[in-house]
C-alpha cells in the first residue's frame, strides 16, 4: 500500500484525537488535568486504561514474542490479575482516605519531605525510561515501514509524533486522556481481532485447528517447570504480582485516572475489572501471536520478534488489513505516551515544585505547569533517541527488566510505610534508594558467580524492593509519634 496513504490515514487519525480534545478540554484548570476533578466514569477509565497497560509493545513484541517464548507470557499475566486485587483493596482506599492528588504525597506524610521527593524522583525516571521505550518501539516501526519511504528522517518522525501528543494533552490532561484513550483502546482490540479472524479465514482454519496446529510447533506451552530457569511458573506469577503493584499501583500514571473516579468503590471496580479483561487480552495477543507464526511459516516471512507483525501485515495482507493495523498500531501508540507526559507533569509540579502548597496565583501555577509539560516532552525525544541507539529487537523483556531496577525503591518505599510502623531518618533515604539498584545490579551480573544454576528473572524487581525495604528497617527507629 502507498505510504502517502498510510500517511493520510494517520493525520486523520490524529484529528480526531484533536477534536475529542477540543471537546472534553474546554475551560480546563489545573485540577483538571491532575485528576480530571474526580469526575470520570469507572468504567471508561477502565477500558482505556487497557490500552494503556498494553501499549504498542504488547501489539508487537508479545506476538513476536510466541516464536521464542511459546505462550509463556501468560504465566506472569495470572500474577497481574493478583496484583490488580492487591492495588484495589490495599492501595486504593489508603489513597482515597488520604485524599491524595499524587500518591507519592502519601509518602510525606508517613516519612517525610525528602521520601516524598524521592519516590517522585524515582516515579519520574522508571515512567520516563518506560513510556519512551514503548514510543520509540511504534515510532520505529511507523519510520521503517511508511517514512523511510517517504524520505522523512527519524528525527522528523519523532518530533511531529510528540508535538501531535502536546497538542491534544496540553489543555485537558487527565479530563482529555480519559477519553481518547477509551478511543484508542477500541482501535487497538478492533485491530487484534480483526487481524485474527483474517489470518484464520486466509489459512481456512477453525480456533481448534488452530490451536492444535500451534501446539504441534510447541507455541502453546504455557507453565516453565523447571524451578533453576527464569520462565519458572512461580517465579513468573510472583514477578507478575509485583510488577503490577509497582508499575500500577504506585505508578503516579495509572493512579492519577482511577483517582479521577469519584467513589472509592467505582475506583476498585475499575481494578478488578482491569486485571480480568486484561489477562482475555493478553490471551487473545499471544494466540494472535501463534497465528503470526504460522502464517508466517506458509508465507515464507523471515522476519522475527517485533518486526514479524508490521512484516506479515503491511507486505502479506490485503491493503484494508495493513490500514487496519496501522491504525491499531497508533493507537497502541498514544496512551503510552500521553499518560505518561501528562502525569511526569504533574508529580513534578506537585511533588518536586510543590506548586499546590505555594501562595501563586492560579495563572501563574497554569503557566508553570505548562512550562513543565514542554521539559517532558522534550525528554521524551531524547530518550527515543537514545532508545534507537541501543535497540536489541526485542523491547518488552528489556522493559521489564529496567522496570525491576527503576521501580525497586518504590516498592520498598511504600511496602516500609504501609507495613510498618517505623520511624526513618528521613535524610538518608535517598541513599537508601540509590544504593538498593546498585546492589541489585551487581546481583543480577553476577548470578551465575553467587547462585549457580539458578537464574533470576522478572523476580529481580523483588529483590531490590526488598533490599529498599531492610535498608529502610536499618536507619529507622521504633515508633513514638507516628506521621500518618
Amino acid at each position: 500500500m502507498s505510504p502517502l496513504i498510510l500517511l493520510f490515514i494517520i493525520l486523520a487519525y490524529f484529528a480526531i484525537l484533536l477534536f475529542v480534545s477540543y471537546k472534553t478540554g474546554k475551560d480546563s484548570d489545573n485540577e483538571s488535568f491532575f485528576i480530571g476533578n474526580r469526575n470520570s466514569n469507572w468504567l471508561l477509565v477502565a477500558f482505556g486504561m487497557i490500552g494503556t497497560s498494553l501499549s504498542g509493545v504488547t501489539f508487537v513484541s508479545v506476538p513476536g514474542a510466541v516464536g521464542k517464548d511459546n505462550f509463556g507470557y501468560l504465566q506472569i499475566t495470572f500474577g497481574y490479575v493478583i496484583g490488580y486485587f492487591i492495588i484495589a483493596y490495599v492501595l486504593l482506599p489508603l489513597y482515597y482516605r488520604l485524599k491524595l492528588t499524587s500518591i507519592y504525597s502519601y509518602l510525606k506524610q508517613r516519612m517525610g519531605l525528602h521520601s516524598e521527593k524521592t519516590g517522585a524522583s524515582i516515579f519520574i525516571i522508571s515512567r520516563l525510561v518506560g513510556a519512551t521505550a514503548r514510543l520509540y518501539l511504534v515510532v520505529n516501526i511507523l519510520q521503517i515501514t511508511i517514512l523511510d519511504k517517504l524520505g522523512v528522517s527519524f528525527v522528523a518522525t519523532t518530533l511531529i509524533i510528540l508535538i501531535m501528543i502536546l497538542l491534544y494533552t496540553y489543555e485537558g490532561g487527565v479530563k482529555t486522556i480519559v477519553w481518547t484513550d477509551t478511543l484508542q483502546t477500541s482501535c487497538m482490540l478492533g485491530g487484534l481481532i480483526i487481524c485474527t479472524v483474517y489470518m484464520l479465514s486466509h489459512m481456512n482454519l477453525g480456533i481448534g485447528e488452530s490451536l492444535l496446529a500451534m501446539h504441534e510447533q510447541g507455541y502453546t506451552q504455557i507453565i516453565g517447570t523447571d524451578p533453576m530457569e527464569k520462565n519458572y511458573v512461580l517465579k513468573q506469577i510472583i514477578a507478575g504480582a509485583f510488577i503490577t503493584i509497582t508499575m500500577t499501583g504506585i505508578d503516579q500514571e495509572m493512579m492519577q485516572k482511577s483517582l479521577s473516579v469519584t467513589k472509592l468503590q467505582d475506583s476498585q471496580k475499575n481494578m478488578v475489572t482491569l486485571g480480568f479483561t486484561l489477562f482475555v487480552v493478553i490471551g487473545l495477543f499471544l494466540y494472535m501471536g501463534g497465528l503470526l507464526h504460522l502464517y508466517g511459516a506458509a508465507e515464507q516471512v523471515t522476519a522475527t520478534g517485533d518486526a514479524l507483525f508490521p512484516e506479515i501485515a503491511l507486505e502479506h495482507m490485503p491493503p484494508f488489513i495493513s490500514i487496519i493495523f496501522i491504525v491499531a498500531l497508533i493507537s497502541a501508540l498514544f496512551p503510552s505516551a500521553d499518560g505518561a507526559m501528562t502525569a511526569l507533569t504533574s508529580s513534578f509540579c506537585i511533588d518536586i515544585l510543590n506548586i499546590k502548597n505555594k501562595n501563586w496565583a492560579p495563572e501563574k501555577q497554569e503557566k508553570i505547569r505548562k512550562r513543565i509539560h514542554l521539559i517532558v516532552a522534550f525528554s521524551f525525544l531524547l530518550m527515543v533517541f537514545l532508545f534507537k541507539v541501543i535497540d536489541d529487537g526485542s523491547m518488552i523483556f528489556l522493559i521489564l527488566k529496567l522496570a525491576g531496577f527503576t521501580y525497586g525503591p518504590l516498592l520498598g518505599l511504600f511496602s516500609f510505610g504501609i507495613f510498618t510502623k517505623r520511624v526513618v531518618n528521613d535524610k538518608l533515604v535517598p541513599y537508601i534508594c540509590i544504593i538498593a539498584p546498585v546492589i541489585s545490579y551487581f546481583i543480577d551480573s553476577y548470578q551465575a558467580q553467587i547462585f549457580g544454576e539458578f537464574k533470576i528473572g522478572l523476580e529481580l524487581l523483588v529483590i531490590n524492593g526488598a533490599l529498599t525495604f531492610l535498608g529502610l528497617w536499618l536507619i529507622s527507629t521504633k515508633n513514638k509519634n507516628q506521621r500518618a
